[in-house]
């Protein structure tokens, strides 16, 4: 008997709609009104401008070990821009800029880092899961969420973030290959920022993009310009349109870059180059939909300056808001209590440094 060739359901595209200069195929973009441009705008910038903060506080030694979102505002705030606040929102470490385009307050991320639970706690009627640390332990999550949203035909979906490392997690396979059998309305959104850690996207996979790996659960993958926030959000409409409809999950990988750090105890320059870097933030999402809002006359330079002075107070205004919480919580010497009948010698000397470092702070 011949060879078939055996037809697939799905097939893998690619997507873009912004170039780097901001220039724009109309045919592709999505409909978006000014004041959703105006508004991903503004979340994008807040959450580069809070992030870059952050690194600042973690550098004095004010807040702990925390993954820095730089580069890859656009692949989140797209993203969540296409949904609605019944849909479930499971992120991995990295999903600063989705959690303030979902009204978390500032506050609260800077409570988180600075090590005080509180600042993880999740209001009730949100439809918001926790921080996941470990790679890939939430994909599960989500796809149970979506699941039951559609059992119990509420119409919400889930949408989950995590990184091109997770697709060599077990916990990747088993949950895409339950979302499609059972077709839970889910998006898996991966944000392929080219290193899981300080492995290369080159040395974790063979296969030409990681969108195909949903193609084997016959669940459809798209690949999107995930520096193109336009493009993210077009592909993200089209994923929870199909899940709404019964359609079932999608896989959306967003080709984006770290501009940062993995974590603050990370030092990318043992194992990636200047010039990569360099190359990457000349594609860089931020200026990019600024120039589009500029050639569309949606926004000048004069407002750019008035919105940086407004986010810089915006955050001043959390980090002493944080600061007092802090206080009201208690210090962080309680980290020292509760292990050890008699503290040994090198915990009484972190312990003693913590409070020298208060009382200078102070």
């Amino acid at each position: 008997m011949p060879r078939e060739q055996i037809d697939l359901r799905c097939q893998v595209t690619h997507l873009s709609v912004l170039d780097e200069d901001g220039s724009f195929d109309e045919a592709l973009a999505p409909e978006v009104s000014d004041d959703l441009l105006l508004h991903m705008h503004r979340s994008m910038l807040l959450a580069r401008r809070f992030d870059e903060r952050m690194l600042k506080l973690q550098r004095q030694g004010r807040i702990g070990t925390f993954a820095p979102v730089s580069g890859q505002e656009a692949a989140q705030v797209g993203a969540m821009a296409a949904l609605t606040e019944k849909d479930w929102f499971v992120p991995s470490f990295r999903e600063f800029a989705a959690s303030i385009w979902r009204g978390l307050p500032l506050k609260q991320l800077l409570l988180y880092n600075a090590g005080y639970n509180e600042g993880g706690a999740v209001p009730d009627d949100a439809h918001d899961l926790p921080i996941a640390i470990p790679v890939a332990t939430q994909i599960p999550h989500a796809v149970g969420l979506a699941y039951a949203a559609y059992y119990r035909d509420t119409g919400a979906l889930a949408i989950t973030f995590f990184g091109d490392g997770a697709t060599s997690e077990g916990d990747f396979h088993e949950a895409i290959n339950f979302a499609g059998v059972f077709a839970a309305p889910v998006i898996f959104l991966c944000q392929n920022n080219q290193w899981a850690i300080s492995v290369p996207r080159e040395h974790q996979t063979h296969s030409r993009t990681l969108a195909q790996k949903a193609l084997a659960y016959s669940v459809p993958g798209i690949q999107a310009d995930g520096n193109d926030v336009l493009a993210v959000l077009a592909a993200t409409r089209e994923a929870a349109e199909r899940a709404r409809n019964g359609d079932g999950p999608t896989m959306i990988e967003c080709i984006t870059y770290r501009l940062s750090v993995h974590t603050t105890a990370d030092d990318p320059s043992k194992y990636r180059s200047d010039e990569e870097v360099e190359a990457w933030r000349r594609r860089d999402p931020i200026p990019r939909l600024q120039s589009h809002l500029k050639a569309q006359e949606l926004l000048s330079d004069e407002e750019i300056d008035k919105l940086e002075q407004d986010i810089a107070a915006e955050i001043d205004d959390a980090w002493e808001q944080a600061q007092t919480e802090m206080h009201r919580l208690g210090s962080a010497e309680a980290m020292f209590e509760h292990h050890y009948a008699a503290l040994p010698a090198y915990l009484r000397r972190q312990r003693d440094g913590l409070r020298r470092d208060r009382g200078q702070e102070r």
